[in-house]
């Protein structure tokens, strides 16, 4: 995602800092300090301008959502739209950062889903190790995720999306689900839209996505927690 820089970006994401992990090292270990209690926790990377985790905060009340965004002047935006939300959410977090070292922010067995919404296809062929569907991150979320725990994946790019499912059957995932045309599914019904998804679907694209879950032990064998993190 590109845009031109804002300004005085760094006021307004300071105004927001409530809702702000500032250093997500300090997360490592401790993810139940967070919200102040144990809970769900649920993962989106990419939030862009945050129409997502704001509604998904909202419809999940008894879960705390941590919402990954690496350009600061989009998690402006993201952070505004959650501080300025009605009955401003108290289960939703924020980190500025590439997901990346999300491993070296979150301990093994954190997270119960994760959410991958409209991510940067990185198209040219020696950037495929940058999509955050590759072999590389999808052994990230194995390590994130509790035993059992699950991945959902939305695009408007066909090949993008094809890939991504030939990853998620190379790495052993069960298949949750499998829509090239989310709108006329019956998945619909329970979709949270975002504003790029809005955008595609008003031109008439199709949404493609998917939902699969990881196995109960990781790629190397080694046995995951029995549920308790």
């Amino acid at each position: 995602m590109r845009m031109r820089k804002k300004k005085h970006s760094a006021e307004r994401i300071a105004r927001c800092s409530g809702l702000l992990i500032q250093d997500p090292t300090a997360c490592f270990g401790a993810e139940e300090t967070i919200f102040g209690g144990r809970r769900p926790l649920l993962l989106e990377i990419g939030c862009g301008k945050g129409d997502f985790c704001v509604e998904l905060s909202r419809r999940s009340p008894d879960s705390g959502i941590i919402a990954v965004e690496r350009i600061p002047d989009v998690a402006m935006f993201a952070l505004e739209k959650a501080t300025a939300a009605e009955g401003r959410p108290d289960n939703l977090r924020f980190i500025i950062g590439n997901a990346e070292y999300l491993c070296d922010w979150f301990a093994p067995g954190t997270f119960r889903r994760i959410y991958l919404n409209f991510s940067d296809p990185w198209p040219k062929k020696g950037y495929f190790k940058r999509r955050l569907t590759s072999p590389a991150y999808l052994e990230r979320y194995g390590t994130l995720l509790e035993p059992g725990g699950e991945l959902f994946f939305k695009t408007d790019n066909e090949p993008l999306f094809d890939w991504s499912l030939e990853q998620f059957g190379a790495a052993g995932l069960e298949t949750l689900y499998v829509t090239r045309d989310l709108h006329s599914s019956d998945l619909c019904a329970g979709n949270i839209e975002t504003e790029y998804e809005r955008r595609f679907a008003a031109d008439g694209k199709p949404i493609f996505a998917a939902g699969v879950r990881f196995p109960a032990k990781t790629e190397t064998g080694s046995e995951a927690a029995d549920g308790d993190r």
